[in-house]
């Protein structure tokens, strides 16, 4: 097995530097977890001091159980050829983050995505409200506690005009012959 020496330098690096904690995941992946008052500072030494001069991904995941967001930005050194992952968790409850598109033009991208689905605010964020949907106004549907499926029923199924409306799996089913399977039938109009 590999040693892993180029990981666990570094992790070492980031944690004497930052006194955050961290782990080498395996080969060529260590992940940090930071205060989010710390993350730009960490993304900016990781880029000027060692490389890491790509963002190659910056996510969100939703832990509606702890109320919290959890931010994970992914960015990649073309030297070491390491993936470093940095993690934040923020407050569900009127969620702000550092706006980051100042170290990486790209960030802008990700972060009017991560607004507009989650709702996080990114103070000094350029770009239109609007990202990829259009005039909406409900709660941000990647959010854990949007009802995916009450929304289609109101919006798709229940408005005037859809009366007669059919779901997909009926139209295949008719034009096919066969029957909706029983573990689709939940999702279905047809019981």
């Amino acid at each position: 097995m590999t040693e892993l020496i180029k990981e666990q330098h570094l992790l070492d690096s980031l944690t004497s530097a930052f006194k955050i904690k961290g782990r080498v995941i395996r080969d060529r992946r260590v992940e940090v977890f930071a205060d989010k008052k710390m993350v730009s500072g960490i993304l900016l030494f990781a880029k000027k001091q060692l490389g890491f001069i790509h963002l190659a991904h910056m996510t969100c995941i939703d832990w509606i159980d702890e109320n919290k967001f959890e931010l994970i930005y992914t960015i990649w050194s073309p030297i070491e050829k390491i993936h470093l992952f940095v993690k934040t968790k923020i407050e569900r409850e009127n969620p702000e983050m550092e706006n980051i598109d100042s170290i990486w033009d790209q960030a802008n991208t990700y972060e009017r995505e991560i607004r507009e689905m989650f709702g996080i605010q990114f103070p000094g964020l350029i770009g239109e409200q609007d990202f990829a949907l259009e005039d909406w106004d409900e709660m941000p549907p990647m959010r854990k506690d949007f009802d995916t499926k009450k929304y289609a029923l109101e919006t798709y199924y229940q408005r005037p005009g859809r009366e007669d409306a059919k779901d997909v799996r009926e139209t295949i089913s008719e034009r096919s012959g066969t029957k909706v399977p029983d573990f689709a039938k939940k999702y279905s109009r047809e019981k």
